[in-house]
């Protein structure tokens, strides 16, 4: 039984090889050009025959739009150097801002942990406190020493002066963010512009008679100044993408230290320090009212 099911396992390989095979010829076959002196006959005719100008010199071949890079940023004219320093700003500030709020510099665990673990233990008093925020200089901490110099005032007074630096740390966070959303809106106009002026340029070759039977020419005029709006959406394009992924970062850390504030102004606050009083005071008190009974 082992031999039979062995058996037809290598027929049905072999017919399934030459069904591939057959398959393989007849797509050839029909790709494969059916009268063949015939195609050479009209090759050697186009070869033989061709464009001549009224002079009897040939004419020379179309040009055409570039598609290489170092090309298109000839092509642009003038308005490559605006472009050009478009994408740079763009490249520069863009790697600038995602260094700059990366998570770990903005709300470094490690220190936002040491930290609530010290202020629950006893460990830190104002002076310590603002210390070892001043020594860790992240976004986060920066926030944390403007709440705890209002240390044991009322829970608005702590919570107002941490709204303070909050401010003052989001807009550090927020900037050159206008710089990438100028890239994006100036880019644009470029293009739009750059397209604007090649249109001018080739309609007024028409308007003079200069480009009048010339079809290649004018239409390698019009694909040029196209060329421009889309070097210039090219750039835009990227710049808004990385403006709104930064602007979402940039709100998501925002939430988290408006938490991690919140935790600081209700352990430091008066109100806080008295309910951890309280909190601390009812154990020892029950243990004390049992220790009565038993006697």
């Amino acid at each position: 039984m082992k031999n039979h099911s062995e058996g037809f396992r290598v027929c049905r390989t072999l017919w399934r090889e030459v069904f591939q095979i057959v398959t393989l010829v007849a797509v050839l076959t029909l790709t494969v050009p059916s009268s063949p002196t015939a195609t050479a006959q009209d090759t050697a005719t186009t070869v033989s025959k061709p464009k001549v100008a009224a002079d009897g010199l040939p004419l020379a071949k179309p040009k055409g739009i570039p598609r290489d890079p170092v090309e298109v940023f000839l092509a642009l004219g003038p308005l490559m150097y605006p472009l050009g320093l478009c994408s740079i700003v763009l490249v520069w500030f863009s790697i600038e801002r995602l260094v700059v709020l990366r998570r770990g510099r903005v709300i470094p665990r490690p220190f936002v942990k040491r930290f609530f673990e010290h202020l629950a233990e006893g460990k830190l008093d104002p002076k310590s406190a603002t210390k070892l925020c001043e020594e860790n200089g992240s976004p986060i901490a920066f926030i944390f020493a403007h709440g705890i110099r209002k240390w044991g005032k009322s829970s608005v007074e702590v919570e107002q002066a941490v709204i303070d630096g909050g401010e003052r740390q989001v807009s550090q966070l927020r900037k050159h963010l206008r710089v990438i959303n100028g890239v994006a809106n100036i880019s644009t106009l470029l293009g739009l512009l750059g397209t604007v002026v090649g249109m001018i340029i080739s309609f007024n070759q028409i308007a003079t008679n200069a480009a009048m039977g010339k079809s290649e020419e004018l239409a390698q005029g019009i694909g040029l100044a196209l060329l421009a709006t889309a070097v210039g959406l090219m750039i835009a394009i990227p710049a808004i993408i990385m403006y709104m992924y930064l602007s979402g970062r940039i709100d998501t850390l925002v939430i988290e230290m408006d938490e991690l504030a919140q935790t600081l102004v209700d352990s430091i606050s008066a109100e806080g320090i008295a309910e951890q009083a309280r909190s601390a005071a009812r154990p020892a008190t029950g243990t004390k009212t049992g220790i009565d009974t038993r006697k």
